[in-house]
């Protein structure tokens, strides 16, 4: 509970000291453009490294074995893609949103629209995820088992996090997302090392161990072979397009993530743009290779059926690990203490994410719906971060109600969910405004909408909502889609519903085009790119 309580009273000082320095809307969205490109770098790390990262992935490598590595993987080789298509283009074409870059060669007000919802709608499922991290860690650390009590956990961390937003804006979440991202690291290399050291640096025993102890009785080593997750036999060829569809979704959806694309116009150059990638990429790959010794470290010493009966999907398996090699190493008092500093550190990263998330989505509902599609361009500044402020607290307590919901599903999964919303919806729109000429207003509304709409209806109609034990509605059974990701449908239909949306409308602009080409390019004029 000190540490707990230390931890949430460092990051509360942060918001405060950055709510004295928020005076206008560049602070408030952008944090006055004034991080390096080493510091966004760590921001956007501490970003992408959620409560889905630390938690989820190493639970479900506990549970799944080399299948549960997977997310890993997706998750890193996504930032490729935002480094070589995304991240410097969209610095320099926009200045507070993604749909700055949409707008600009387009009529402003539909596209603004469509972009708004998508935010939000990528945004509240991306919380919902951090949600019920928050609700099986502080379960864990304060032995909580009651469903009304983990409810309580969600409504706290909720109400934390819209304090951060609403007075720290973008500043504020910018400093405590760096301060967790070097937590974060340490707290995880601590135990990586600890973990290795037992095994004597050998990765093999490491495995060979998880294999024995987690594995199926019948064959302990298919633990460390594909199939335990997706493609079993029970599954047939659904599980293997299952698992073909959350890779597309994990790699094409971080490009496509609100929370992430904002973090582009926090530093004051492209060049900078792309050097705090390269650290994002830096840091980020690090951490998804301790995620493997997490994983696989928490299935050889503490066993997969341990895991599982203190969390069904798998979510408490990383501070699970730091008590038990703690108390192997340093006695009881030793693993107390490394489980609260990993639990704490755990909950750091739930709180700097989702204020993150909810600075994004209030953020799109103040710039691109209320001054740009309700006030037609006329809101001043000030009615802007009143109206952010505003949908901050509203989407929070959202997210909160959503979370209360779906406790019980691992994180990972629901935060794979999110990404084949942003690859679907909003990936598509951005790269045919970058890269395509003849693209126009009606290609992407029809892009966003189509992707946005196909990607939800197919997570409703499919198992993660009704008719399995982890569904939401454990009752009900309306689940016609069998793939459990439905990215390998939804996102080619993006592309698709963007293409015929362009080719059946007469609109083009070549004048408009050329100056978003020069702009995404050189970035020359780039701070004017939402006043048109």
């Amino acid at each position: 509970m000190i540490l707990f309580l230390t931890f949430v009273a460092a990051t509360l000082g942060i918001t405060y000291w950055a709510s004295r320095q928020t005076k206008t809307a560049a602070d408030y969205y952008a944090g006055g453009r004034s991080f390096s490109g080493v510091q966004n770098g760590l921001a956007i790390g501490g970003d992408y490294m959620s409560a889905a990262s630390f938690l989820g992935i190493a639970g479900i490598i506990a549970l799944s074995g080399y299948d549960g590595f997977l997310y890993s993987i997706g998750f890193l080789v996504a930032w490729l893609v935002a480094l070589l298509l995304v991240a410097e283009l969209m610095r320099n074409s926009g200045k507070f949103t993604m749909a700055d870059v949409l707008a600009f060669r387009m009529s402003p007000r539909p596209v603004r629209t469509a972009a708004g919802v998508s935010t939000i709608v990528v945004s509240i499922f991306y919380l919902l995820a951090q949600m019920v991290g928050a609700g099986a860690l502080v379960g864990l650390l304060l032995g909580i088992t009651g469903e009304a009590a983990k409810a309580w956990t969600i409504v706290g961390v909720g109400a934390l996090m819209i304090v951060y937003v609403v007075f720290g804006g973008m500043k504020g979440t910018t400093w405590v997302q760096i301060v967790k991202a070097v937590l974060l690291m340490g707290g995880a290399a601590l135990v990586t090392v600890l973990v290795l050291g037992k095994f004597g640096f050998n990765l093999s025993a490491l495995l060979g161990q998880a294999a024995s102890v987690s594995g199926p009785e019948a064959n302990p080593q298919s633990f460390l072979s594909p199939g335990l997750k997706y493609g079993t036999e029970a599954q047939g060829l659904a599980g293997k397009i299952d698992l073909i569809s959350l890779g597309l979704a994990l790699v094409l959806g971080t490009a496509g993530l609100p929370h992430i694309l904002i973090r582009f116009y926090t530093v004051p150059t492209a060049k900078d743009a792309r050097k705090s990638v390269l650290w994002g990429i830096g840091i980020i790959g690090v951490f998804y290779l301790l995620t493997l010794v997490l994983g696989f470290g928490a299935a050889a010493l503490v066993g997969r059926e341990a895991i599982a009966a203190g969390d069904a999907a798998g979510n408490t398996a990383a501070p699970m690990l730091a008590q038990a090699i703690g108390q192997e190493i340093f006695g009881d008092v030793g693993g107390t203490l490394l489980l609260a500093l990993i639990g704490s550190v755990a909950f750091a990263t739930i709180l700097a994410v989702v204020a993150g998330l909810t600075l994004a989505s209030s953020s799109s509902f103040a710039h691109d719906l209320y001054a740009h599609v309700f006030k037609r361009g006329q809101a001043s500044e000030r009615q802007e971060v009143v109206v952010a402020r505003i949908s901050a607290l509203v989407i929070g307590a959202v997210a909160i109600g959503l979370g209360i919901l779906a406790q019980g599903q691992n994180v990972a999964f629901l935060v794979a969910l999110a990404f084949a919303v942003a690859a679907s919806g909003n990936l598509p729109a951005i790269l045919y405004s970058l890269f395509w000429k003849r693209f126009n207003t009606a290609g992407a509304v029809a892009a966003i909408y189509g992707g946005l709409v196909s990607a939800l209806l197919l997570v409703i109609f499919s198992p993660v909502v009704s008719g399995g034990p982890t569904a939401l509605f454990k009752t009900a059974d309306f689940a016609w889609f069998p793939l459990s990701n439905p990215g390998i449908v939804s996102i080619p239909l993006g592309f698709l519903c963007g293409w015929i949306g362009t080719v059946l409308s007469k609109e083009y602009n070549a004048a408009k085009y050329a100056e978003i080409e020069v702009r995404s390019l050189t970035g020359v004029g780039a701070e004017k790119a939402s006043e048109h």
